[in-house]
């Protein structure tokens, strides 16, 4: 059975949408939908795996504890350490932004 990444997305989302796609082996790919949505301010992700990111469609920015923000559009990846804190600092308000995320060991 297949599925298409950029169907059945939720419309009006009060917070950004997270979707398992798969979880197996160490390894959770997921899909994540933002509308405008951003990390709650003075929060962090600290995550306990690596985090590898696409950006499929739309632009964020992703900010980094004591580094440089960088900017994402659509096509670009990303990974991230596990421990590194990192937050979504803004995604575009006007259209939606869908990532792909892939945590692994």
């Amino acid at each position: 059975m297949s599925s298409n990444i950029f169907q059945n997305i939720p419309k009006h989302l009060e917070e950004e949408f997270f979707e398992e796609l798969i979880s197996k082996n160490g390894v959770k790919i997921e899909r994540i939908v933002s509308f405008g949505h951003t990390t709650k301010e003075f929060e962090w992700y600290d995550q306990s795996s690596d985090e590898w990111v696409i950006l499929l469609r739309g632009e964020a920015i992703l900010s980094f504890e004591d580094e440089v923000d960088v900017r994402l559009f659509s096509g670009d990846y990303i990974n991230i350490p596990a421990h590194k804190k990192h937050r979504v600092s803004w995604t575009k308000e006007d259209s939606e932004t869908i990532w792909l995320a892939v945590h692994y060991k």
